[in-house]
């Protein structure tokens, strides 16, 4: 390990990490600077949310302007093609992102993808055809991936054992203040926006790249990348002059993806982590996308004048649920621990699916279920930014992290497919869902072999 300046081979950082917990309330132990990375983090995953849950604001009005005459009739086809679009992009930024932060800083990259989805979510306003506005997507979404891992990585790795899994739930929870800050100012754009309301609503979405002036200036860099970069940088120049290094330093000096696939502990880890990210990202994108719509049916069956209204409730109420989930699990971690957790969220996204879609019945019910199932499914996104950090080394814990939170959109884009024609074929929303609610199953069987982490420092 490279001396620091703190002390031959620990770092600031690593100290506070080994050193006893503090008496007295969390928040108190953090210091300005660790304030800093958060509201940084949050800032930069609350944008993400907005320019994720614009996407599905906008679609309609913007494909009706788009698209010819001819093809409106197959308008549904071509939104799909723009979220298969977008999580395409997400997934495979995701994963470049996570690379290059454990080679460029976490720092670096994350101004470097806060600008790309900022910079990109502008120009999808200027869009001229479908096949622009799905490219703008792709590309924005390339951005949109890359900047989650980042945050969590640099908050993981600069915020102590006790508050570290607190912090990851708040920075979590921006993406459900973000999806509510584009639904109020689609609420207040579109009645006077009139037909290029949906493209001032992507227009907003440049705002974000100010952001990257706040992380340059007031954002420092993890402490463990640096040492470990240090290292890298030694053991490569090491290995071009001839010399042969252990299996522990090949370790550092390997393409991380290698290195990572080539350690069979944590290759296990990482494919363990992965069934279920796809069981968490397949529950939401399948399943409870089509909240709204569902909602929308019942209302019609119930003789609602304005159903409509009763599908924007049932989307709020998730949404809200969701930032409960994510406030809720960073605590929950630290007191029933990150297995008992994973439990929870998965055991309980498989009871709120039928309890949604198959027990209830009248409106404000459905409305409560949806909430719940926010809470629960949506929620349980949490566990990936507190869990998988956790679980590996420096060297490789952004490419790691990002592997596990982005590849499984490579599976999940093609559920809002299948599930579209499902619902047709299976003849309802209840019968489709139900279906779907079967990849918990496999989450919850993965949860006995993973390891503990709760109250431990992160790996070196």
């Amino acid at each position: 390990m490279s001396p620091s300046p703190d002390g031959p081979g620990e770092t600031r950082s690593a100290i506070l990490e080994s050193a006893p917990a503090r008496r007295g309330p969390w928040h108190r132990e953090l210091t300005a600077g660790q304030w800093r990375v958060l509201t940084a983090a949050f800032l930069g995953w609350i944008f993400n949310g907005y320019e994720a849950y614009v996407l599905f604001l906008a679609m309609a009005p913007a494909l009706r302007q788009l698209l010819a005459p001819a093809q409106l009739p197959d308008l549904s086809s071509y939104a799909g093609i723009l979220v298969a679009a977008t999580l395409v992009g997400w997934a495979t930024g995701g994963v470049l992102g996570g690379i290059a932060a454990d080679y460029f800083g976490r720092k670096r990259t994350m101004m470097a993808t806060i600008l790309t989805y900022a910079v990109f979510t502008g120009l999808t306003g200027f869009s001229q055809s479908w096949v622009q506005l799905a490219v703008f997507r792709f590309l924005t979404g390339l951005g949109l991936g890359g900047e989650w891992a980042t945050g969590a990585t640099l908050i993981a790795e600069t915020w102590p054992s006790r508050a570290r899994a607190k912090g990851q739930g708040i920075m979590q929870s921006a993406f459900g203040w973000g999806s509510l800050l584009a639904a109020a100012a689609w609420y207040f754009l579109q009645p006077v926006g009139g037909p290029a309301a949906w493209r001032v609503l992507f227009f907003l979405g440049i705002i974000p790249a100010f952001l990257v002036l706040y992380i340059r200036k007031n954002v420092d860099e993890s402490e463990k990348w640096l040492a470990k970069q240090a290292e890298r940088r030694r053991l490569k120049s090491q290995r071009r002059s001839g010399t042969a290094l252990s299996r522990e330093e090949a370790f550092v000096a390997d393409f991380t993806v290698v290195a990572l696939f080539r350690n069979p502990p944590l290759r296990r880890l990482v494919l363990l982590a992965i069934v279920m990210s796809v069981a968490s990202s397949v529950g939401y994108w399948a399943v409870a996308t089509w909240i709204p719509a569902y909602t929308e049916s019942v209302a019609k069956a119930a003789g609602e004048s304005n159903p409509g209204r009763w599908a924007a409730i049932a989307g709020l109420s998730h949404t809200v649920g969701a930032i409960i989930g994510y406030l809720a699990g960073g605590f929950l971690a630290d007191v029933i621990g990150r297995r008992a957790l994973l439990a929870c969220f998965f055991g309980g996204g498989l009871l709120t699916i039928p309890l949604l879609y198959v027990w209830t019945h009248s409106l404000p019910a459905v409305v409560f279920a949806a909430g719940l199932n926010g809470m629960l499914t949506l929620g349980q996104f949490v566990w990936m930014a507190i869990y998988p950090p956790e679980l590996f080394p420096t060297a490789v814990r952004a490419t790691a992290v990002s592997l596990i939170f982005n590849s499984a959109r490579y599976i999940s884009f093609l559920g809002p497919l299948f599930a579209g024609v499902l619902i047709t074929r299976l003849g309802g929303y209840s019968q489709t869902a139900m279906l779907f609610s079967v990849v918990y199953l496999f989450a919850l069987m993965v949860v006995p072999f993973l390891p503990e982490t709760k109250g431990q420092p992160l790996p070196a």
